[in-house]
């Protein structure tokens, strides 16, 4: 796992939590420390039968984003996330395991599929089979040193299961500067409760994690650096791989969309470093930080960033762009597939929305 956390960010005061009703905003409690919140999702496989490759290896899937596209055009294709290929099974056909994004696929088909990774074809087969794991009961989710509201200490005191029952639920998790970050909403029961350790008043609450999605471990490292607070230098997520820019910039998103934005006069001059936009969670994290500065947001997706040019989050049209090193986005960008296997330049496009919104690009 890659560690992102640096030495002078350890003085940084803590993150703190806070569980909130989500009708009316009622905070049950604030601590300080909380436990489930990392784990492993349920995971998928996919037996590919008669594989057939089109590309020389596919040994480099780890945590790739795949479509897996129907021969049948009246079936959409569909995305399994954080995807791995776990190689080939007898003579022709091979195991693929991840996470179905929204609704997996479509129901009752199992017939011919080509999958790509959203830049290139990595193959096709004649059928396949779904085989989903058994399900686990998950660990529980503990605030430790949580300091209750009158309303939750009247909910214990109750005990009954409907006072126990938190219906929705969300966890407000902010930064050790008290700045909100990201929440994770819990559709949870209280299952216990006891007098916590870290102080006279305070209880440790258990909750059960049932219907909560945990975070992925390998997103660990890439938390622990933004609860101690927002970067202070563009380009701290650089070294990281696709996977983890990725949960980077969902937390990057997460705090831009939560923050209020001073939008810039017109005629503001930006300049985007484009060293390492190698791949599309980089390009959205160099807009953002070029247009907000250091973990800034501006889009992660083509639609976001022609909502963000339209005001409200630091921009005003007209203004100027100075991309540097243009050359590495037009390398890695230019070959794009949409979802069902069409082919796009990712790297025209960007510049086409960006123009649309009132941004004179200069590539340098």
């Amino acid at each position: 796992m890659i560690s992102v956390v640096h030495e002078d960010e350890k003085a940084r005061g803590r993150a703190s939590y806070a569980l909130t009703e989500t009708e009316h905003c009622h905070v049950w409690g604030v601590c300080a420390e909380v436990e489930g919140l990392f784990g492993e999702c349920r995971r998928g496989t996919y037996e590919l039968f008669g594989w057939v490759p089109e590309v020389s290896s596919v040994s480099g899937w780890v945590g790739s984003r795949v479509w897996l596209v129907p021969e049948d055009d009246a079936c959409d294709a569909w995305l399994l996330v954080d995807a791995e290929s776990s190689g080939q099974v007898g003579t022709d056909s091979r195991l693929l395991t991840g996470l179905d994004d929204y609704e997996g696929p479509p129901e009752g088909y199992r017939g011919r599929v080509r999958v790509h990774d959203g830049h290139r074809w990595l193959g096709s087969c004649r059928e396949f089979t779904r085989i989903m794991p058994p399900e686990q009961v998950p660990a529980p989710i503990v605030l430790r040193g949580l300091a209750p509201s009158d309303r939750l200490r009247a909910a214990l005191a109750k005990g009954t299961r409907r006072a126990l029952d938190l219906e929705e639920a969300a966890l407000e998790i902010r930064d050790g500067q008290g700045e909100m970050l990201t929440d994770r909403l819990l559709r949870t029961t209280i299952s216990a409760w006891r007098p916590s350790s870290c102080g006279v008043g305070l209880i440790d609450l258990e909750l059960d994690g049932c219907r909560y999605t945990p975070v992925p471990e390998y997103a660990r490292s890439i938390w622990e650096r933004w609860l101690a607070g927002p970067p202070a230098a563009v380009n701290t997520w650089a070294g990281l791989d696709t996977r983890r820019r990725g949960a980077w910039h969902d937390l990057v998103r997460d705090r831009g969309c939560r923050r209020s934005h001073r939008d810039r006069p017109a005629g503001h001059a930006y300049e985007l470093d484009g060293r390492y936009v190698t791949d599309e969670p980089a390009l959205y994290l160099a807009l953002g930080e070029a247009a907000n500065g250091p973990g800034g947001y501006f889009g992660g997706c083509l639609t976001a960033l022609d909502d963000c040019l339209r005001g409200t989050f630091g921009y005003t049209a007209p203004a100027t762009l100075l991309w540097r090193d243009a050359a590495t986005a037009r390398e890695h960008l230019s070959h794009a597939l949409t979802p069902d296997g069409q082919p796009y330049n990712l790297f025209t496009t960007i510049l086409e929305t960006l123009a649309g919104g009132g941004v004179d690009v200069t590539l340098a």
